[in-house]
């Protein structure tokens, strides 16, 4: 078991067979989930405008506790979306960056999130009616 307490991946088998995100044992469903969970999408977004300290993620990125954060981090540093560099210094420095794969990711899963604002009132719009017809 590697340190996270999960088997090790035998990466070469698993390039051998074509990536399917609809397979129950695809290794790219883990990959979907990092990027697309609520904490992943807003921190890929921040990262978007540059290089940012933890202490900035957290309050640009509103709710999030620092569990969540580091954790969210940690999984997006070890899939190579994020660049950790941490600094020699008294008091500790660490900056987040995101990597080419990362600003690459990062572009998709906002422009999602920037649809999903823009029809924000068509879906509360639907949500509603739904309702209506359910009472």
């Amino acid at each position: 078991m590697d340190v996270r307490g999960e088997e090790p991946i035998d990466v070469t088998a698993k390039l051998r067979a074509k990536p399917d995100v609809n397979a129950a044992m695809c290794p790219s469903r883990g990959v979907l989930e990092h990027v697309t969970s609520r904490w992943g999408v807003l921190v890929l977004a921040v990262l978007l405008s540059g290089t940012h300290r933890f202490s900035e993620l957290r309050r640009t990125v509103g709710g999030v506790s620092e569990k969540m954060l580091a954790q969210t981090l940690q999984n997006l540093e070890r899939d190579g979306f994020v660049h950790r560099d941490a600094h020699p210094v008294i008091p500790p420095r660490v900056d987040y960056s995101l990597t080419p794969l990362g600003e690459e990711a990062a572009r998709q899963v906002w422009a999602l999130a920037r649809w999903t604002e823009q029809h924000l009132a068509d879906v509360l719009q639907a949500r509603e009616t739904f309702d209506a017809a359910r009472a």
